[in-house]
């Protein structure tokens, strides 16, 4: 009865959010360009920039991960939430800077950005190859999150095979048609089970297992102190210096993520952004939740181990609740897959579409078709890696942050300083991303306490600049500044939009 009740609660749910996703085009006719399908339009206000940009870094790690790092090792897990607020104050100054720059120019991604900025199209082609290998990654963790998730509400009744097609299929039904603008109309939902249910288990764990926050922090205190300082619980010594690099290489990293890009290029205005930086901290409080029901866990269920820590906060889900709210909850935990996942898979469309596949004069102006094919491509294999050898995309992923946070100097510092050359931007991202992954794969991360990703930043960014001083000059570039350099943060509100793609008569269908 309860696997029948659980399980029912999530299917209805499940109907409603493709559903959702679909009805955000409703009045579009076939969802207009790519503009419209990959960036919202351009249209979305701060409420749907928030809620789109909280799904994107709410996700299966806020109930599994978070959890499961809280009761294995403690305190090291805040790093979450240092790197994300810090990202959001650095997102205030970027966020706009990026949008006004894209929409100046007609751009919709990531990829594009650079292409234009460097003026080499098969440089945007290369960066969208080397973010795909970063973001696949996370699409196969989202996948797998929701399985087990899904597994868990279930009570056993639905496998986690099916669990993983099931993710699968509804991300696809919506976002392939609908785009963006699908997957903030679907983050509204997601947020409104959220922000419910983790205040609801806020007060419910302590009060039903411990009878009240007091006895529960004194015992955690008394029992359990080593999760409470650093280096944590056997956390291989991630210790303040960790601690603080991580932090600061996630936080230059997380604005320029394609996913992030994503959506500062949807946003209708600046200001959207800039309000959006301010609110979005405020969502992170909720993030205290699994961690503190981490830390409950250890007295509750003692002795997860390996993966089973990640179910932390589910047994104590499981355990105590009916199966109608354990339902709730896992939709709750299911969105936070799906709408992550919904944009991983569109921003790789849309760099493909754009920038690989695009850029090849008989296909462009099918840009949009081509994304959306990307689209389900990028999720099949994923899928199927997930079936067939989920260690390929999990070892990918020791390197998908460390890996994206070298773009860094070749898109922000590219856009502020005109003599960065493509020599020097290329030659800084090959040093900066060779060396992650020979500390990472040789089990060198971190370095000394520092995060590999920090090092590799460090030389990326004294190569650029090495190579800008005595390397050759790009002398063939002759744009005005106002071209190349992102020099405004705002961008006139009554001027038209951009076209869709660079070359004239480019639209897509």
């Amino acid at each position: 009865m309860n696997a029948t009740v659980a399980t029912a609660i999530f299917a209805a749910f499940m109907v409603l959010t493709v559903a959702l996703g679909l009805l955000a085009v409703r009045g579009r006719g076939s969802g207009g360009g790519l503009t419209e399908w990959s960036v919202g339009g351009r249209s979305l206000g701060t409420l749907f920039i928030w809620v789109l940009m909280a799904g994107e870094s709410y996700t299966s790690f806020s109930y599994l991960g978070a959890a499961g790092w809280s009761y294995n090792f403690g305190a090291p897990v805040l790093y979450v939430l240092a790197y994300m607020s810090c990202g959001y104050a650095i997102g205030y100054v970027v966020g706009p800077m990026l949008w006004a720059y894209a929409r100046r120019h007609g751009l919709v991604s990531l990829t594009d950005i650079v292409a234009h900025r460097y003026r080499r199209p098969w440089l945007g082609a290369a960066v969208a190859v080397l973010a795909t290998v970063c973001l696949l990654p996370y699409i196969q963790l989202q996948i797998t999150g929701m399985g087990v998730v899904v597994s868990t509400i279930s009570y056993g009744a639905i496998s986690l095979n099916w669990a993983y097609f099931i993710g699968f299929a509804v991300t696809t039904g919506f976002v392939v048609i609908s785009g963006l603008r699908g997957s903030a109309w679907v983050s509204v939902l997601k947020d409104i089970l959220v922000i419910a249910t983790l205040g609801f288990l806020a007060g419910y764990v302590p009060l039903h297992y411990f009878g009240g926050y007091g006895p529960f922090l004194h015992r955690i205190a008394a029992e359990k102190p080593q999760w409470l300082t650093f280096p944590g619980h056997a956390s291989g010594g991630l210790g303040q210096t960790w601690f603080i690099t991580t932090t600061l290489i996630n936080s230059l990293t997380v604005v320029i993520f394609p996913t992030t890009v994503a959506g500062y290029l949807g946003a209708r205005n600046a200001d959207a952004l800039r309000r959006n930086a301010l609110y979005l901290p405020f969502y992170n409080v909720l993030l205290y939740v699994p961690m503190l029901l981490g830390l409950a866990a250890l007295f509750v269920v003692p002795g997860l181990t390996g993966a089973g820590s990640n179910l932390a906060l589910f047994k104590l889900v499981v355990d105590s609740l009916p199966a109608w709210a354990v339902g709730v909850i896992g939709v709750a935990a299911a969105l936070s897959s799906i709408v992550p996942m919904a944009v991983f898979m569109l921003v790789i469309g849309t760099m493909w579409g754009r920038s690989v596949l695009g850029a090849v004069p008989r296909l462009t102006s099918r840009q949009k078709l081509w994304s959306q094919l990307v689209v389900v491509a990028a999720g099949a294999l994923a899928l199927l890696l997930t079936y067939t050898a989920p260690n390929t995309l999990v070892r990918l992923s020791l390197i998908s942050y460390e890996g994206m946070a070298q773009l860094v100097p070749m898109v922000l510092l590219g856009l502020v300083w005109r003599r960065l050359t493509l020599y020097a931007a290329v030659s800084g991202l090959a040093a900066g991303f060779t060396l992650v992954c020979v500390l990472v794969f040789g089990g060198h991360d971190p370095l000394w306490g520092v995060n590999a990703g920090l090092a590799g930043l460090a030389v990326n960014v004294l190569v650029a600049l090495a190579v800008t001083w005595l390397g050759p000059r790009d002398r063939t570039d002759d744009r005005p500044d106002a071209e190349v350099l992102a020099l405004d943060d705002e961008f006139p509100r009554a001027a038209p939009t951009a076209p869709d793609a660079h070359q004239a008569g480019s639209a897509v269908t």
